[in-house]
């Protein structure tokens, strides 16, 4: 018995070696999986950020061939220029920074390749020091401002950065921004239907040009009434790139980390998910068109004293056949021109349709707002549709 006994004790410690043996195997296999992994996702996100790197690369090179240059100009003459930024020249205050028009004496540039001459009149926009547009927003100004070329886009001039203080200086637009018009009651039977219209076939070539004709496709992300400014002769520019992201020739979506834009203009994958394309600016337009027509922001739009969704307001009037409530009195529509206005106002449903891919491209618009034989599409209902006719404006 006694000798069973021991035999069976020797047994279980020569086993007890190769159970720990086996476990520490296992173990040492976990390890070696769990650290494969993360070296594997360090290793990928490591090739992303080099690929993303390598990208912009190649977009700022493809731009700076480029004979044109955004001329630096030095802080200390611009403000002397500016009186010290003397409230006396101040057009106007945004989210940005402060807006001044001035007609200058002659300013150099830094490297004196170029100047501005005497009694130019240019719009210089002073970035606030806690301004939500930073470096990365101000260098993308800078970087297409001088580049991007076209009638319908405003033109920098130059720039001025000194420690915390930036400076873009653009040509000046004198009758300003559209929603300085098309929203204030007494302005607005200024621009009748004609204007208007020419308007809206602009900022259309623009955005065509931006996305299609320039030597990168860019899209705006931030297009809305604000950023859209009238000359003497009320053609539409362009304007504010900060918020602008660049593709190369093969790229058509792409997604950004932080989203920025302005509520009630950005499309409905942009503002929930980051997620971008041509057709976000085609959104974007779409709200313009709306507005343009109707005379009110699509964030606050009044129908008596009632404050409803002006995509959820016009759907409902498109689709009953009572376009006519949604004209802007203003206008005084002629029967002539009351069916090039409902026209727009279907062209503009065609743009903020839910789906993406349900969206015209630009180059569509350009032909449909050109081409009045041309037959257009049901729209479907538009993004962020509501059914009930009450909503507060925060659910655009």
């Amino acid at each position: 018995m006694e000798k069973m006994m021991a035999d069976e004790k020797m047994q279980r410690e020569q086993q007890e070696p190769s159970q720990n043996g086996k476990n520490a195997n296992t173990s040492r296999t976990i390890i070696i999986i769990i650290v494969s992994i993360v070296l594997g996702l360090i290793f990928v996100l490591c090739i992303r950020i080099v690929l993303r790197m390598r990208q912009q690369r190649k977009l700022e090179e493809k731009l700076g061939t480029d004979n044109d240059k955004c001329l630096q100009y030095d802080f200390g003459t611009i403000r002397a220029a500016m009186d010290n930024f003397s409230d006396a020249n101040k057009l106007g205050q945004g989210g940005f920074g402060i807006v001044y028009r001035v007609t200058i004496r002659k300013i150099v540039s830094i490297d004196t390749e170029g100047e501005l001459p005497n009694g130019q009149e240019i719009a210089v926009k002073r970035l606030s020091r806690d301004s939500g547009q930073g470096d990365l927003e101000f260098k993308n100004e800078v970087l297409l401002g001088a580049r991007l070329q076209h009638r319908n886009l405003v033109s920098l001039l130059g720039f001025s950065l000194e420690k915390s203080e930036r400076i873009l200086v653009y040509e000046f637009m004198q009758n300003g921004s559209l929603d300085h018009f098309i929203f204030d009651p007494i302005k607005r039977p200024y621009l009748d239907w004609d204007r208007r219209y020419k308007i809206i076939r602009g900022v259309a070539r623009g955005v065509l040009y931006i996305h299609e004709d320039s030597r990168v496709r860019i899209i705006h992300l931030d297009l809305k009434a604000s950023n859209i400014l009238l000359d003497g002769d009320n053609n539409p520019k362009i304007s504010d790139f900060g918020m602008a992201r660049l593709f190369v020739e093969d790229e058509t979506q792409g997604n950004a980390s932080k989203i920025g834009g302005t509520p009630g203009y950005m499309a409905p994958k942009y503002a929930m998910h980051g997620h971008f394309s041509v057709k976000s600016d085609v959104f974007s337009f779409g709200v313009l068109v709306l507005e343009i027509i109707t005379g009110q922001r699509i964030n606050s739009y009044q129908n008596g004293n009632r404050v409803k969704s002006l995509l959820n307001f016009a759907w409902k009037n498109w689709h009953e056949g009572t376009t006519t409530n949604l004209i802007d009195p203003a206008l005084g529509a002629s029967s002539t021109s009351l069916q090039d206005i409902v026209r727009c106002l279907h062209i503009g449903l065609l743009c903020v349709q839910e789906s993406a891919a349900d969206r015209p491209t630009m180059a569509m618009l350009v032909v449909m707002l050109s081409i009045f034989s041309l037959n257009l599409p049901t729209p479907s209902q538009p993004a962020f549709f509501m059914s009930s006719p009450d909503i507060s404006s925060s659910t655009i």
